[in-house]
């Protein structure tokens, strides 16, 4: 079975990469219907946003919940574990950086795309690397192939798009322990994604904001543009309609303007539920010189001049992580360096201090 399954991996990233975008569209339905029909590597269940879960802000919790596997913990390694929360299992893995233990470090939560899994998604992203450069740790929870067997996360079911419930839950409590078993700044919790990872992401930024300090979406959608399959599909090919109130949580977007797996204009909605519609925005265009060029929109508070957002819209980019490392899946090495721009937009978005 495992086998078949890698071998259906294989042929969707196939049918992704030269274009076939109708069977991309195809996967998804029978993925839906519980069919073992061909499935896109990406598109399908990266397609479905989640609604934003608006509920109010309470405190950290840091529940002993158990972890039943883990490797040991040693500065500088990508350990293996896996967390249980209400029955629910999944695995992770965990990259500490050499400078564990000396001072607590901000944890950056990195969420994959359909058929991808940690190790493929941290080679593709070179989130390591840069994490080893700037001292932070990088958690990549996996999801399970029996709850979704493509490994999309499930984003777009209503029991997974609110706060306390769901992968949602089962996410927030994972990055929760790994706040009690190591020395992480809780002011520097930060979450990112690519595709569905992404969408998923912008359910954890506006359902735990009191724990993700900011958020990171490439190539997806924002939460709540899509409350079933076809609505989903819609929001995937042309975008969204309708804007909900802002959330304010710091969010950074990147999007490539050539994306025919989800389209470009989901970016844009990304960014208007963060900053919402009155936000000032400045716009620079960025000269990729030997790679792709870039236009940068800052999206600030007019009243303090505050940075609410960024969206990055990279030119001639297609459904793949910025920057990224070509010996990982879904990722274009021409365009701006995603993780770095991420994660610097990260530290310069920690939560306020504690009341």
């Amino acid at each position: 079975m495992q086998s078949n399954l890698q071998q259906l991996m294989k042929e969707a990233t196939r049918l992704t990469r030269i274009g076939k975008l109708q069977a991309a569209t195809a996967a998804i339905q029978s993925l839906f219907r519980g069919r073992t029909e061909e499935a896109p590597a990406h598109a399908p269940a990266q397609a479905q946003p989640a609604m934003p879960a608006g509920a109010p802000a309470r405190p950290i919790e840091r529940p002993a919940l158990p972890e039943l596997e883990r490797s040991p913990a040693l500065p500088g390694g990508f350990i293996a574990g896996s967390f249980t929360l209400g029955g629910a299992h999944r695995d992770y893995k965990l990259y500490i950086p050499p400078q564990a233990g000396r001072e607590p470090l901000p944890l950056i939560v990195m969420l994959h795309g359909c058929t991808q899994n940690p190790d493929d998604f941290a080679t593709g992203t070179a989130m390591n690397d840069a994490a080893r450069q700037r001292g932070c740790y990088v958690l990549y929870p996996a999801q399970s192939r029996q709850a979704n067997p493509h490994g999309c996360w499930n984003w777009f079911k209503h029991n997974h798009q609110q706060r306390d419930r769901g992968e949602p839950a089962l996410i927030a409590g994972m990055t929760r322990q790994m706040l009690a078993q190591h020395a992480i700044d809780p002011r520097r919790v930060y979450v990112a994604g690519l595709s569905a990872g992404g969408a998923m992401a912008t359910i954890l930024g506006v359902a735990y904001p009191e724990l993700y300090a900011a958020v990171g979406v490439h190539s997806g959608l924002a939460a709540g543009v899509a409350t079933d399959l076809p609505t989903a599909l819609a929001a995937m090919r042309s975008g969204s309609v309708g804007r909900g109130t802002a959330h304010g949580v710091p969010t950074i977007v990147f999007h490539g303007d050539k994306d025919a797996t989800v389209h470009p204009s989901n970016g844009e909605q990304v960014i208007a539920a963060c900053a919402g519609t009155a936000a000032a925005i400045e716009t620079h265009r960025i000269d990729g010189q030997s790679g792709r060029a870039s236009t940068r929109h800052v999206h600030t508070d007019p009243a303090d001049g505050r940075v609410l957002g960024e969206h990055w819209l990279v030119h001639g980019a297609a459904h793949a992580w910025s920057g990224g490392n070509a010996q990982g899946s879904y990722t274009d090495s021409r365009g701006p360096d995603a993780t770095a721009e991420m994660l610097r937009f990260f530290f310069e978005h920690p939560l306020p201090p504690a009341q």
